[in-house]
């Protein structure tokens, strides 16, 4: 995983010398950001590989920038947050951000968490590597690219990983704990199941013709989620 940019973003300056440290012993290269304005910037002159970003800075907040960067990319972004509550958590979610760990959090998962995104992304999908196709829904592992009726369908790097884990085992039924389990990697004592319920939510925005009646991706009242052939 030697080669992969990271940028980090954070106005707390202990904070990003940790982070940068674990990350860099990692072997990834590592840019820093102590506000929007500079992150902005290193976006465009050194677009990297994954963000660590803060959601609470000085001037252009975190989920401004998030919103900069889903407007253009799907670069993995893992957010950080002082903030325990659910709706701050899914805020981030909600605007594309692949995970997300509250402060105080522990350096080493928070490294761990960053190695798994760029595995995924880089090709080492948790689903199968054949494609899956069903009903003019195209899923390939290998090029991370959806297609419905032929069109592509912009994905974030998770939600794709969510949709191809489903579709490798059609109706099979997944309960969130499961699906953090395999897809995040996470339990329920580290990372909300909510963040489960999130992404379902804007999968179903972007291939279901009626999200609030799912042709694909149904619910399983009590249980959890299932993919339809």
């Amino acid at each position: 995983m030697t080669g992969t940019k990271v940028l980090v973003v954070d106005d707390e300056p202990t904070v990003r010398e940790v982070v940068v440290g674990y990350l860099r012993r990692d072997g990834h290269e590592v840019l820093e950001a102590a506000d929007g304005s500079t992150a902005l910037a290193l976006l465009d002159s050194e677009p990297p590989d994954l963000i660590v970003l803060d959601m609470m800075l000085p001037g252009v907040n975190g989920l401004d920038i998030l919103r900069r960067v889903r407007s253009t990319s799907s670069i993995p972004v893992i957010m950080l947050t002082a903030r325990a509550e659910e709706s701050d958590r899914v805020a981030g979610l909600e605007l594309g951000a692949d995970d997300y760990v509250v402060k105080p959090f522990s350096p080493r998962e928070l490294a761990a968490r960053v190695n798994g995104v760029l595995r995924r992304t880089n090709g080492r999908s948790v689903a199968s590597p054949q494609p899956i196709e069903y009903d003019g829904l195209f899923i390939d592992p290998l090029s991370r690219e959806v297609k419905l009726g032929g069109k592509i369908i912009d994905m974030t790097p998770k939600e794709f990983d969510v949709l191809a884990f489903l579709a490798g085992s059609p109706r099979q039924v997944f309960s969130r704990a499961q699906l953090l389990e395999h897809v995040w990697q996470s339990s329920p004592d580290w990372q909300d199941p909510a963040t489960v319920t999130v992404h379902v939510r804007r999968i179903r925005n972007k291939i279901e013709a009626d999200p609030e009646k799912p042709r694909w991706i149904t619910t399983v009242w009590g249980v959890g989620y299932r993919f339809e052939t």
